[in-house]
């Protein structure tokens, strides 16, 4: 089992459904959860946290 493998599944589901409007929707909640993992300790955490 490869690093992406779990990336390429999804990838093939979305090509194969055919629901490329959910593509944006699980970059948009990737993004999110980056920024709270790496803010958490962050000076700017309560600055973010506010926007989210």
């Amino acid at each position: 089992m490869s690093k992406f493998d779990t990336a390429k599944k999804i990838f093939n589901f979305f090509m194969a459904k055919k629901q490329f409007w959910l593509i944006p929707v699980l970059v948009l909640l990737l993004l999110i959860g980056v920024l709270i993992v790496f803010l958490q300790t962050s000076a700017l955490a309560p600055l973010i946290y506010p926007f989210i």
